[in-house]
């Protein structure tokens, strides 16, 4: 099997060459940029699995790479961002990061993350005997990773999938963030517990444009519920 590709984007020379040792070290393929417009090429030519991008970057910032990256490809992406930048954090995630690391960060947590990413995308590489699940309205084949409402196709992200995914094992239930961090990212995740936030919102609005208003329900104080019954 080939080496995971991980490619790491900041502006900070020192940043990268301490990450890319620390990734060299775990076996992965480790590629670098410094600034935004060649972060869209490098991963446009390598097709990383995994982005580590910082938000401040020079010319093009990391928030307009990560837009752009999104109009192509739904790959993993690890947010690097400063302690204070509270709303570039909820418009990244906003805009369709997976995660992201705080700074200043220590470079075993990243990698920790970025290990936990890159299970998550092996486990669904491969189909899974018995993994459609089929309610009312909702289709989810876990093993194509492709969601459908009323028989047309909902276009999420890896992490909406998953997300979403959690909700409908569990119809009718109510699964606070806390779970459906654990059964998202992994027991280990300690970032802002608001990302489960954003990334409903996203699922809601995909939802919405096609007719399923109500099916996200929000249980004020607690989490979220899927209205959808098994066929």
């Amino acid at each position: 099997m080939s080496p995971a590709k991980v490619l790491v984007v900041d502006d900070e020379a020192n940043i990268v060459r301490l990450v890319k040792a620390y990734l060299v070290q775990e076996g992965y393929k480790v590629y670098t940029a410094l600034d935004g417009v060649s972060a869209l090429k490098a991963a446009r030519t390598y097709r990383p699995d995994v982005i580590v991008l910082d938000i401040m970057l020079p010319g093009m910032d990391g928030l307009e790479v990560l837009t752009q990256l999104r109009r192509e490809s739904d790959v993993y992406v690890i947010l690097l961002t400063a302690r204070t930048e509270e709303t570039d954090r909820i418009v990244g995630l906003t805009l369709g990061a997976d995660d992201y690391v705080p700074k200043p960060f220590s470079p075993r947590e990243l990698v920790a993350r970025i290990k936990a990413a890159l299970r998550r995308l092996q486990r669904e590489a491969g189909p899974l005997p018995g993994s459609v699940l089929v309610l009312r309205r909702l289709r989810l084949d876990q093993g194509r990773r492709e969601a459908f409402l009323d028989d047309r196709p909902l276009y999420l992200t890896p992490t909406e999938f998953d997300m979403l995914m959690a909700l409908a094992r569990y119809p009718g239930m109510v699964l606070t963030r806390e779970q459906l961090i654990t059964r998202v990212w992994g027991a280990d995740f300690y970032g802002d517990q608001r990302v489960v936030d954003v990334h409903i919102g996203h699922i809601r609005q995909k939802m919405e444009a096609q007719g399923g208003e109500g099916l996200i329900v929000t249980v004020r104080g607690v989490g979220y519920r899927l209205e959808d019954e098994t066929a």
